[in-house]
């Protein structure tokens, strides 16, 4: 699931100085973390958050056959 938020979001951003982190919480959910630079997260999150509920929606279809819950956040760096 890493390697499809990397791909997504690195065709968004200019500088691929960002990075995505997978954190296993304790309820049994796993929480996708993409950490960017301050000027390159617009475009992560799109205007009024759409690209960024496009990238949870995706990340929720292909981890719907896993028993695996997702959450995908995005941080600052």
């Amino acid at each position: 699931m890493v390697e499809l938020v990397r791909y997504i979001v690195s065709n968004l951003v200019d500088d691929q100085n960002f990075d995505v982190e997978e954190i296993e919480k304790e309820d049994g959910e796993t929480e996708l973390r993409i950490i960017l630079p301050k000027d390159e997260m617009g475009r992560v999150i799109g205007k009024q958050g759409r690209i960024a509920k496009s990238i949870r929606t995706v990340v929720k279809a292909a981890s719907s056959k896993s028993k695996i819950k997702y959450s995908v956040e995005i941080c600052e760096k």
